[in-house]
């Protein structure tokens, strides 16, 4: 591409509001609305067959997230860049004030009670973590990326996340985050021997970590290993949910017919296991229809990271891309018994307020990254 036609592009991406609304992928948010209708129809099913409790709030607050996301696109990604380690200063700030004063539940104090509505601040220190890590990352060159003292900030920026969260205690969202972190460092072009050594220390810990874990965490994982030696306590759970994924069969019984969800065996059927009600009543075919949508959300995020011209842009694109595979992942594989039970909604799906606006927080910072995808970073490296 020539430099004049190079310069051209980038001036259109600093030209006005109405150039930028131009430029947002407005497919991608289209792909966002129906995986959202999906959610809608399945917590109208689990209120047997009305929008309340659930469903008419899913409805609103995706229309709430909506405003958020495009709002989000509009503002310049290199001002969102230079914010990025005043947002990880802040969720760590908020990850250290939910274990002074949070909200006890379950067992757990993850919760921030704001004007009544409940606010998981690890959620957001997620988003925080991709910026800050984005933020050190786009302007370092190969020669500093070799260097393991250009590293140990980084390292640190997600070890100590994830030993707050642990304390909460939230297992999952602290793997979720350690997974995410150590993906952007691959990305960005450490060294893959370097995260692998990481995450052998880790699994030599693992042992002595697994003392510390709190009992019902123990008894997730025992129950994951055999989930009949407790039916009717910590293994009810997944055997109810196992049930009802095969009852569905190839087309599943029916919108509103599903007997284990309808009947109450299902548990908490409008959050941990949307997924397998929704599998029960549109069968195996419906369920990998789901997973298709959300397979292409997810590859969609990676091509916006593809076509960035900037480093923090590719970055933050595959760091937003992999802790929604990562939601994804853990609810499917948790509600088809392949990994223990752990409270991780399906994105958009399942019923819940700040988990929703979190991820359309995270879709707003990827939608800012494809409309400005063309702009100079004066201190990073421009690709050509």
């Amino acid at each position: 591409m020539a430099l004049s036609e190079r310069r051209l592009i980038r001036a259109e991406a600093d030209f006005g509001i109405a150039n930028k609304l131009w430029r947002i992928s407005w497919l991608y948010i289209v792909l966002l609305c129906m995986l959202a209708g999906v959610g809608y129809l399945a917590l109208y099913s689990a209120a047997g067959g009305s929008p309340e409790p659930y469903a008419a709030k899913h409805i609103l607050r995706f229309g709430f997230g909506l405003v958020i996301m495009v709002a989000l696109a509009m503002i310049d990604i290199r001002l969102i860049a230079r914010l990025s380690w005043v947002a990880y200063a802040g969720g760590i700030a908020l990850l250290v004030l939910v274990l002074k004063m949070g909200h006890v539940g379950k067992g757990a104090q993850r919760w921030i009670d704001l004007g009544g509505t409940l606010w998981q601040p690890s959620e957001l220190m997620k988003l925080a973590l991709i910026l800050a890590l984005a933020h050190w990352f786009h302007k370092a060159s190969w020669e500093r990326m070799g260097n393991p003292l250009f590293l140990i900030p980084p390292i640190l920026a997600v070890l100590v996340p994830v030993g707050l969260i642990l304390k909460e205690p939230n297992l999952g969202t602290a793997v979720i985050c350690a997974v995410v972190g150590g993906v952007v460092f691959l990305g960005a072009g450490v060294r893959w021997w370097k995260v692998a050594l990481v995450a052998g220390l880790i699994v030599i810990v693992a042992p002595i970590a697994y003392d510390h874990l709190h009992d019902y965490q123990r008894a997730r994982i025992t129950t994951f290993m055999n989930p009949e030696s407790d039916p009717l306590g910590a293994g009810y759970n997944i055997i109810q949910s196992r049930i009802a994924l095969g009852s569905g069969g190839m087309w599943g019984k029916g919108f509103l017919q599903g007997t284990q969800g309808h009947l109450n065996f299902l548990p908490e059927k409008q959050t941990d296991f949307i997924f397998t009600m929704f599998a029960e009543e549109f069968g195996m075919v419906g369920g990998l229809a789901l997973m298709g949508l959300l397979a292409t959300i997810i590859v969609g995020g990676l091509l916006i990271g593809l076509r960035c011209r900037h480093q923090y842009g590719r970055l933050l694109a595959l760091g937003i891309s992999t802790n929604f595979f990562m939601y994804v992942f853990v609810n499917i594989a948790m509600v088809t018994g392949s990994i223990p039970v752990g409270g991780v909604p399906l994105p958009l799906v399942s019923h819940g307020g700040s988990a929703m606006i979190m991820v359309m927080i995270g879709m707003g910072l990827l939608m800012s990254v494809h409309v400005h995808r063309d702009v100079e970073f004066p201190d990073g490296r421009d690709e050509t």
